[in-house]
């Protein structure tokens, strides 16, 4: 048995791999081998997030790149893997996973995949479609997300007899995308009114959730059109609290660096802005 200076036993990395796919840390690294390996595996049974996503993309020299795009003109896609991870962690075997934005395919195919029961909710209903051809790709038919076209605000409440076991979702950054001209959807909302409806959102997710059990939002903080952050991670966790949840966990989630190579000599010369390569991950407790 190894021990530290301090007496206690080094756990060495491989075992809490072996254990927790990734190291239970505050700090998790997208740019790891092994992160970019399951990615991998994930992306060859035939994920297509991207497919109804043709968004338009705004605030690019205010925000930075968003899981990791490619270029500052395509659409954020969610990390399979880090999905992958935090169903592991934090919902039970089996369990029931509720997602007010539900966006692309990746987050419902995955736990579908992995034996959980997903409800994802999206307004736009080519989002839906694209999702659902994407799902017949690649699980068997009686093992199909339910996703579900309409504004989570009003779609909450046909739910309001079901208790799910973990929530998980990636709201919209305010108007950094914005994905349709919808007149419910929240991202093309100025920013007052887009917390006013994230809020009543959250509150109503958030009683659907059963006592004790999670949510998980990953968020990353978000500028205004003079370049000031809004505090939008402060303003998450307030909406939560507000709800009844309580801040448990929140962990950095680190990004392949891809084209912030290209873009942070000029976005640091141009006003002192660092190029943001990281977003948040929040984790509540319902109490």
């Amino acid at each position: 048995m190894n021990i530290d200076l301090f007496g206690n036993e080094i756990i060495k990395d491989e075992l809490l791999r072996d254990k927790f796919i990734e190291p239970p840390f505050s700090v998790l690294d997208t740019k790891t081998g092994s992160w970019q390996k399951r990615k991998k595996m994930w992306k060859q049974k035939g994920i297509k997030s991207e497919i109804g996503r043709d968004v338009n993309v705004i605030n690019n020299s205010f925000s930075g790149a968003k899981y990791g795009r490619k270029d500052m003109s395509e659409t954020s896609i969610f990390d399979p893997a880090l999905t992958e991870l935090l169903y592991h962690w934090y919902c039970p075997e089996n369990g029931t996973i509720l997602d007010p934005f539900a966006g692309g395919s990746v987050r419902g195919i995955v736990a579908n995949y992995l034996g959980y029961k997903y409800t994802g909710i999206d307004i736009r209903q080519e989002q839906i479609d694209a999702n659902r051809e994407n799902a017949f790709e690649i699980l068997p038919l009686n093992n199909q997300p339910n996703w579900y076209v309409g504004d989570s605000n009003q779609k909450l409440d046909e739910f309001i007899n079901t208790k799910f076991d973990f929530v998980f979702s990636c709201p919209p950054y305010s108007d950094l995308e914005i994905y349709s001209d919808l007149e419910n959807d929240i991202s093309n909302m100025n920013y007052d009114n887009f917390i006013l409806a994230y809020n009543s959102i959250i509150h109503k997710t958030i009683k659907l959730l059963k006592k004790d059990h999670y949510a998980c939002f990953v968020v990353g903080d978000i500028r205004d059109k003079k370049g000031f952050y809004r505090d939008f991670i402060s303003h998450t966790k307030q909406c939560f609290i507000n709800a009844g949840a309580k801040l448990y966990n929140e962990a950095i989630l680190l990004q392949p660096l891809g084209t912030a190579m290209l873009r942070a000599g000029k976005i640091f010369t141009s006003g002192g802005k660092l190029t943001k390569v990281h977003e948040n991950i929040l984790i509540f407790k319902k109490i």
